[in-house]
């Protein structure tokens, strides 16, 4: 799962042991009715048309991050792109419907099923007997027995980000004829429809140096709706044709260009007629929407921070008689109705465009890094998860957008899919004064005397700062919307490629932290691709003057250490949403007396060189949800273990917080075919996690897209996977809203 686009399962792999009895967990059960999955918060938008109504052959220009690195799923340096592109182009035996459930795909599988489990597990693959690559081969056992050897786990030529499921292969055969595949395991695998998909022909799979640097640059074999034509690295631009092979029904549009565009240049590439379709951020929406409805005229475009006193300042200095400032202010005015100008016809241009909206498969949390330092005390994670108001949190996001603002209640699903249950009672909610108890029962002290700080010693989150970094003074909690992933494409696309670190020291704060450093903590060999106190003069209520209600409490102290947190988070563009989140916490922990050490550092170094490192004690980013917990979820709650060095090893739990009850809940519910029984211990182990306080679900992405009018079938998807064949533009004279396409299984 992710900083605020990668898939589920391209995300790459990555310390507090907490001890069964120390966790106090009101409800455990976990044990629901499948109905407590409910429905999806926010359905998919996509300006569903039925094929009659799609004219034939056009070119749909869709804005993404970057041109991928590779186009191997199945390697450390995948990104979002990688996965659309797959799609696409490539078989899947399963796709994902608009619940977030897997179904088999018809087009590829006629069948799949449990054919034995005594003394082993078999499942029996039957193929689409039109099924073929491009170049005309039929696909099959070979297919699947080379993405096995390549993704087994036992050989290390092999380049791998993730074996998943495939180490629990024993062989794979061709069954009855050359439509039959027959895959036996070794050991139980509940989750075994998230194999083979998508599935590579035998040529990537074959050899090391095959899987390793075949599929980097170009997929010269593939099987889906359309092919790769062509990569063009110059022009940042993936172009996608029609499949003159594809047994399916024929794709409607010509061919699909995929052209790498910075997220804050989005707005002036759609009004320039640059692309069709392309992911936005809250402020994007803003401008779409206020073209369509006319509200956003010249007073929120360029100079529109210009007052009646500022316009008369600007005349009386081009009309005056000081020659150098005369000419200096006339061209500055000139350049702004230049501006002005060019927006008003951007702003014409995106009257073309519409915004279609949806909740993401994914869910932003608050991060608490139990490794070591303040937030090892279970107590005091607690306290910080009882002071949060996570229904207002969501609302900062979503209210604004239109979209439903619900706190998300799992760690290991969505609302909607299968093994979704609202948990967060294992951990309560919201309440001050059992947040108060908790920290009481610490030992921190309202009021406390703080050990002033020695000269030379580091101030609290001071580590890695860099010189020439700046300080601000307040919180920016006027932005709607969320902010991007953590790791894939989207980093490279943004600016601040420097380390720089920003620091805001919030109400509740005091001077002098005493934090032990830098946290040094094994990884798993992987590489990863996030004011002060006072006022005026004057302003102080007079001595025993009720404080209001809300009102931040005394700052706490033990042992002579302030309590405070230092609090990281991006500084790039489209983070402002993040900060405004982040304000809000701030604001609800120093209601409790929990101070925050705020520290802004680039994009580019906040994963990394902070999140992976283990270096901030909250964080802010999102984890995509997935449809097989079972095996995406457990390295992100997994126990940390030591490393052969002796230093611990964390796979992708970056809250270094896990017990020996979850890891045994997620190996049962891996190791069962009864979907009940998955589901049941599903909910157990997510009510564990909460139990622990490691990490805070607290609301679900939006999906925002502006997508040209004409355009259907494509847009805010929401859970379900693309249908790539469907998409195109509307016949003239046709209406959106027909009955959408099929589902995979449907076909």
């Amino acid at each position: 799962m992710s900083h605020d686009g990668v898939g589920p399962r391209a995300v790459m792999r990555s310390v507090a042991f907490l001890t069964a009895g120390a966790l106090a967990v009101p409800l455990l059960s976990g044990c629901g009715s499948a109905d407590e999955a409910g429905k999806p918060l926010a359905r998919q938008d996509i300006a569903p048309a039925g094929r009659a109504q799609v004219a034939e052959g056009g070119t749909l220009r869709w804005a993404v991050d970057a041109v991928p690195d590779t186009f191997n799923t199945f390697q450390s340096d995948a990104d979002a792109t990688t996965t659309r592109v797959a799609q696409a182009v490539l078989p899947s035996m399963y796709r994902l419907d608009a619940t977030g459930r897997p179904q088999r795909d018809s087009d590829y599988l006629e069948s799949a099923k449990v054919v034995d489990t005594e003394p082993k597990q078999v499942v029996l693959y039957k193929l689409n007997q039109q099924a073929v690559w491009s170049d005309g081969r039929e696909i099959g056992a070979a297919d699947f027995a080379a993405q096995w050897r390549a993704l087994a786990g036992k050989d290390s030529a092999y380049w791998t980000a993730r074996n998943a499921g495939y180490e629990r292969i024993e062989k794979i055969e061709r069954g009855a004829n050359d439509l039959e595949v027959r895959v036996t395991f070794k050991r139980t695998y509940a989750d075994w429809r998230s194999l083979f998909s998508p599935l590579y022909p035998k040529d990537v799979m074959g050899t090391p140096d095959a899987f390793n640097d075949a599929a980097r640059r170009k997929l010269k074999v593939t099987a889906g709706p359309f092919v790769v034509k062509k990569v063009d690295r110059k022009k940042d631009q993936v172009r996608l044709t029609r499949n003159t092979r594809w047994w399916g029904r024929p794709a409607k549009l010509s061919e699909i260009v995929l052209t790498a565009v910075p997220r804050d240049e989005r707005a002036s590439a759609l009004a320039e007629g640059k692309i069709d379709l392309a992911e936005i951020d809250p402020a994007t929406v803003q401008r779409i929407d206020g073209a369509a409805n006319g509200t956003a005229g010249p007073l929120a475009g360029p100079g529109s921070g210009r007052t009646a006193a500022k316009a008369l300042r600007s005349w009386a200095l081009a009309h005056g008689s000081d020659e150098d400032t005369a000419e200096d202010e006339v061209e500055a005015r000139t350049e702004l109705s230049k501006a002005i100008a060019k927006w008003e016809q951007q702003q014409e241009a995106l009257r073309d465009f519409e915004v279609r909206r949806s909740l993401e498969p994914a869910y932003t949390q608050l991060a608490l890094n139990g490794a070591d330092g303040l937030l090892a005390d279970e107590r005091v994670r607690r306290a910080v998860a009882r002071a949060l108001d996570r229904r207002e949190l969501a609302e900062v996001v979503l209210k604004p957008l239109g979209l439903p603002a619900e706190p998300v209640g799992s760690h290991l699903a969505l609302a909607g899919q299968d093994a979704y249950a609202d948990n967060s009672g294992a951990l309560g909610g919201q309440d001050t004064t059992e947040a108060q108890a908790l920290l009481a029962d610490a030992g921190w002290v309202p009021g406390g005397p703080v050990k002033k700080q020695e000269k030379g010693e580091k101030a609290a989150g001071s580590e890695g700062k860099k010189a020439g970094s700046k300080e601000s003074d307040s919180d920016d909690d006027s932005a709607d919307g969320d902010g991007t992933y953590i790791v894939g494409a989207d980093d490279k696309a943004r600016a601040g490629t420097d380390h720089e670190e920003k620091r805001d020291v919030t109400k509740g704060e005091s001077a002098g932290r005493d934090d032990d450093g830098p946290r040094q903590l094994a990884q798993d060999g992987k590489q990863f691709k996030q004011v002060h106190q006072g006022g005026a003069p004057g302003a102080y209520a007079p001595k025993g003057t009720a404080a209001p209600a809300g009102a931040p409490a005394k700052a706490l102290a033990k042992d002579g250490k302030a309590l405070s947190l230092r609090f990281v988070l991006p500084s790039g563009p489209g983070s402002e949403p993040l900060a405004a989140v982040a304000a809000r916490i701030t604001r609800m922990l120093a209601k409790v007396g929990i101070g925050t050490d705020i520290t802004k550092v680039s994009d580019e170094s906040y994963f990394k060189d902070h999140i992976a490192s283990g270096q901030y004690d909250l964080a802010l980013y999102s984890w995509p949800a997935s449809a097989f917990p079972a095996t995406d979820a457990r390295p992100i709650y997994a126990k940390p273990v030591p490393a052969a060095d002796g230093s611990l090893s964390v796979e992708q739990n970056y809250t270094r917080i896990g017990t020996d009850q979850v890891d045994q809940l997620f190996e049962r519910a891996v190791s069962t075919l009864d979907d009940g029984e998955k589901r049941s211990l599903i909910r157990k182990a997510d009510s564990r996690i909460w139990a622990a306080a490691g990490s805070i679900p607290l609301y679900q992405r939006p999906q925002l897209t502006a997508v040209r009018k004409n355009v259907v079938n494509a847009g805010a998807f929401g859970f379900q996977t693309p249908v790539y064949e469907d998409m195109g533009f509307l016949k003239k004279g046709a209406k959106k809203g027909a009955k959408a396409s099929a589902s995979p299984s449907e076909k």
